[in-house]
């Protein structure tokens, strides 16, 4: 079959108009939030998992490769077809199936928008907790992909953790289930494997997602400090104190700048670095773990600690932090993140090494992260046009993943691999280990065709 008796194909499955090949669709969905960039041959709309069984039976028939998307927030170049082939783009699946109230599920396609969700479901006094801070655009199948996080991954961990089970369709149309509405499931986790495998191993076509009620109180507090080493040294002594906060955000003098330029969220901008520390729960005691916490605070030289008086206070600290990537353009037209994961007790030691390979190379770093569970996300600005200071760019960013694991940690917290970080899994897996992870992919895409050239890279 050639080319155009493949679109031929793929029209009879999803219909003339939700088949895309101009010039201008194939550059649109060529490239994500990263630096990659590559060309589909084809992007295809499905609005059923029939139509994606067809299409993914169609496309291993021709032995054409297959790349699942949504909204391209990735930032690995994880949606990137860079061996070209078929981009599935979930927009027109993006219906919540169900939201079951006494079994505390959702379920849902996977071209929901995070935001769209979670706003749904708290008018019904629910939450579903993880919240990336592309939430107003990312949409549920790629969390799903790339085991999102977010700031309240402290309290309430990252996607995997609320995934019961999903529909999935395997590289040759086959159409499965794994996991489902109980707790508790026999045979292999099939569920865990899927999450966060960025689509090389399965297409998730429905997803039942674990809510929860939503907080009684919630109370949000800002932390100025004149050292980032303060500001990280707080953060171990309150996690050391028993006390679990929903969130504990740090951002430096860097990105606390481009945001006060962009959202004026009452920044100050003398200060090394803020910390956004939130608490929610039953409103009883939360008032004696904030006086805790402003104790903890003081003992690590806190210039001033201020609580978020209404929810409009509030809404104003937080579009600071989500909005920060944004507002870091305002610097510098491009980024990179290294995404770096460490014990929080190494916080102050690898923030100054990220500061130090900064200088090294020439590149102006900006810090901004989720700081309880260590994942740092220094953002590296420059100018994708000037290839010398790209090169370098790529160069500073592997240093710091190399410094984020030698301290005991690890290359990707919630952005994945993709193609990115290829070369630095070496620095955290040994070749065995990657073996073992290939002969998973081969189990289940033996032909290697959903999404090639992602997350492993080739042997030796």
């Amino acid at each position: 079959m050639n080319r155009d008796q493949f679109i031929r194909g793929l029209k009879s499955i999803v219909g003339d108009e939700h088949v895309l090949t101009s010039a201008m669709d194939l550059v649109l969905y060529g490239y994500d939030a990263s630096l990659i960039r590559g060309k589909a041959d084809a992007a295809v709309l499905p609005d059923s998992t029939d139509e994606v069984s067809k299409i993914m039976a169609l496309a291993h028939r021709e032995k054409i490769p297959v790349i699942a998307r949504g909204s391209g927030t990735n930032l690995s170049g994880g949606t990137v077809p860079v061996q070209g082939g078929l981009v599935i783009h979930f927009g027109r699946m993006n219906r919540v199936l169900e939201i079951d109230i006494p079994n505390r599920t959702v379920t849902v396609e996977p071209g929901v928008v995070t935001l769209d969700l979670q706003t749904r479901l708290l008018s019904q006094g629910f939450v579903y907790a993880p919240d990336p801070a592309s939430q107003k655009v990312s949409t549920l199948g790629g969390n799903f992909g790339e085991n999102s996080g977010g700031p309240h991954c402290l309290k309430y961990g990252v996607t995997t953790n609320h995934v019961l089970g999903a529909e999935v369709v395997l590289y040759d149309g086959t159409v499965i289930w794994t996991g489902g509405k109980s707790q508790d499931n026999p045979g292999y986790d099939l569920t865990g494997v899927l999450v966060g495998s960025e689509g090389t191993l399965g297409v998730a076509t429905k997803m039942v997602l674990r809510i929860i009620r939503a907080p009684e109180a919630v109370k949000t507090m800002l932390a100025i400090y004149d050292t980032i080493e303060d500001a990280g040294n707080t953060v171990s002594a309150i996690i050391a104190e028993g006390i679990v906060p929903a969130t504990l955000e740090m951002m430096d003098r860097v990105i606390m700048r481009a945001v006060e330029e962009s959202v004026h969220a009452g920044y100050p901008l003398d200060a090394a670095a803020v910390l956004i520390i939130e608490l929610d729960g039953m409103a009883d005691g939360m008032e004696r773990q904030a006086q805790k916490i402003t104790e903890i605070c003081k003992r690590h030289h806190v210039r001033k600690i201020t609580t978020a008086k209404d929810n409009a206070e509030r809404a104003q600290l937080w579009a600071g932090r989500k909005g920060a990537f944004g507002s870091v353009t305002r610097l510098r037209p491009s980024y990179m993140v290294g995404d770096g994961t460490v014990p929080r007790t190494k916080l102050p030691e690898v923030l100054k090494k990220v500061l130090e390979t900064g200088e090294k190379y020439g590149v102006l770093i900006g810090n901004v992260f989720h700081a309880g569970d260590g994942n740092l996300h220094p953002l590296i600005l420059f100018d994708e046009r000037d290839e010398e200071e790209k090169k370098r760019v790529r160069e500073a960013s592997s240093e710091i993943l190399k410094i984020c694991a030698d301290a005991g940690g690890t290359i990707s917290g919630e952005h994945g691999i993709g193609i990115e970080k290829l070369e630095e899994m070496a620095f955290v897996f040994s070749e065995s280990d990657m073996e073992v992870m290939r002969s998973v992919k081969k189990a289940f895409d033996p032909e290697g065709v959903l999404n090639p050239g992602k997350v492993l890279p080739p042997p030796g």
